[in-house]
């Protein structure tokens, strides 16, 4: 175990003691046999020589006690001595890292300069291509400018040649209108209706046997069509025969008049989201949750189409209502395709970043309606794919579309649970139709319109069947048959019956 510095000092002083008595010992030694010859002869002397003695020994042990008082200070700076060397060495030792130290510093100072000018060389660069982006996005925001009033001017354009067709049209109605009342005046009715159904209808078959729309308040059959839910179902064109397509894939057409099952259609490999069919009545197309669409052949029963292309289950399909070739699907992709149906392939496609939920063809088979989640209502030219015009229609997602029979109105359902008549040629909504236990059970629950352009009909989430007058905007009927959410409603072209369909897969047929 060290000593401590004290322990040393005391150590020293005691061996600088025992060295000075050991001199005065032997000194007192050498000169004890001197002093005593020199006492005999002066004996006389001996008095005075012994005072000179004893004060030479006070003097001596003076001397001693001043000289260890000195070696005791010796000591004490002995050690202050040693402290201060240790402390210098710590001085030294700091010194030493603090030069290190500031070694580093200053080669990390040159790094952070070197690296300061090359982000300061960066920077140069960067506000070299930022101003260069600025004056691209000048040029861009003037482009787009005069790209926005050209459209403007263009839509303004459209719109005002619309306006006209709608006058025309508007002209055309009043004269068969009038013409209608000459005839059933004079008692030629029969061959009024054959004359303007050539002018009017003449590609609808089965024209003669137009009815005008009663109410429905009875439900007729209630047929068992699909396991799991019936999404979509359909009236052939001018016929009580109703086309249904369900979860358990498969295409089913039914005899309303019996309740009797006429055929099953297979080949689709998805649940049917939707169903549309030609104007002939020859072809009836699914679109499927498989991202395909399916045509069937009616008279074979067979599938002579497979429309693929979708990357997403498809949710809608229609069929224009000018020429039985093409066809309008939209689907889960955010995209809605132009198919022609003779040759089997699509032949445009429009991309757009709002989901559509429900589409239809214009009366002039030109224009393209589709309702979206966003709750807008858009149209598209079909052979351009561009956006004509956009309306905000609901506040929730479209969940239906449905054209009138005179196409001048057309009928828009919504997670709101509204459902507003658009008129054609303004896109304004002439009415809103709601009631207080009107649920809309899907944003695919399509409602739909009577053939006499009168009445709406639309299912909803308790199961019931509303029917509202369009011209008195209030509910003519309630009808209660379903245990389940109703998913679709379809109004035969001859004005009765009107069918509809729940997540059951039970499909109704009201009377």
């Amino acid at each position: 175990m060290a000593k401590s510095n004290e322990e040393i000092a005391n150590e020293a002083i005691k061996r600088a003691l025992r060295s000075l008595r050991k001199r005065h010992l032997s000194e007192e030694g050498a000169h004890a046999s001197a002093f005593a010859a020199l006492s005999r002869p002066i004996v006389s002397q001996g008095s005075e020589w012994k005072d000179k003695a004893e004060s030479l020994e006070v003097e001596l042990q003076q001397c001693y006690k001043a000289q260890s008082r000195v070696s005791e200070q010796l000591v004490v700076e002995i050690a202050e001595s040693r402290t201060l060397k240790a402390l210098v060495q710590e001085k030294e030792t700091e010194t030493a890292d603090l030069q290190k130290e500031c070694t580093e510093t200053r080669d990390e100072c040159v790094q952070l300069k070197k690296d300061l000018e090359d982000k300061i060389k960066a920077l140069e660069v960067v506000l070299s291509e930022n101003a260069e982006l600025k004056i691209q996005l000048q040029q861009m925001t003037v482009r787009a400018k005069n790209a926005e009033t050209e459209n403007k001017t263009l839509v303004d354009r459209m719109m005002l040649e619309k306006m006209k067709n709608a006058e025309q049209l508007n002209e055309a109605n009043q004269l068969y209108d009038d013409m209608i009342k000459q005839l059933k005046a004079s008692g030629l009715e029969q061959l009024a209706r054959q004359q303007i159904d050539g002018i009017v209808r003449r590609s609808e078959q089965g024209a003669d046997a137009f009815l005008q729309s009663n109410i429905p308040s009875t439900c007729k059959h209630r047929l068992q069509a699909h396991e799991g839910g019936c999404a979509s179902i359909l009236f052939e064109n001018n016929s009580n025969k109703l086309i249904t397509g369900g979860q358990d894939r498969t295409v089913k057409v039914w005899d309303t008049d019996s309740g009797s099952l006429i055929s099953n259609l297979y080949g689709c490999l998805g649940s049917v989201l939707d169903l549309a069919i030609t104007n002939d009545n020859r072809s009836v197309i699914a679109a499927s949750s498989s991202n395909n669409l399916y045509a069937w052949d009616l008279s074979l029963g067979r599938v002579h189409h497979t429309l693929t292309g979708h990357k997403d289950k498809v949710c809608a399909v229609d069929v224009s209502k000018v020429s039985s070739r093409h066809v309008v699907s939209a689907a889960y992709d955010r995209t809605i395709k132009v198919w022609d149906l003779i040759k089997g392939y699509c032949i445009n496609t429009v991309i757009f970043h709002s989901n559509c939920n429900a589409l239809c063809f214009s009366s002039d088979g030109q224009t393209i309606f589709s309702g979206h989640i966003d709750g807008n209502l858009r149209l598209w030219d079909i052979k351009t794919g561009k956006l004509l015009s956009e309306v905000a229609a609901h506040s929730f997602a479209i969940t239906s579309i449905s054209l009138s029979r005179n196409g001048n109105a057309v009928l828009t359902s919504g997670r709101d649970n509204l459902h507003n008549l658009f008129d054609v040629r303004s896109l304004e909504v002439s009415t809103t139709l709601k009631a207080v236990g009107n649920r809309v059970a899907s944003n695919w629950s399509r409602s739909c319109i009577s053939p006499d352009d009168q009445n709406i009909a639309a299912g909803s989430s308790d199961g019931s069947v509303y029917i509202w007058s369009a011209s008195k905007t209030d509910v003519v009927s309630t009808l209660k048959e379903h245990t389940s959410s109703i998913l679709s409603c379809a109004w035969s072209g001859l004005g009765r019956p009107l069918a509809s369909a729940d997540k059951n897969g039970v499909v109704c047929i009201w009377t």
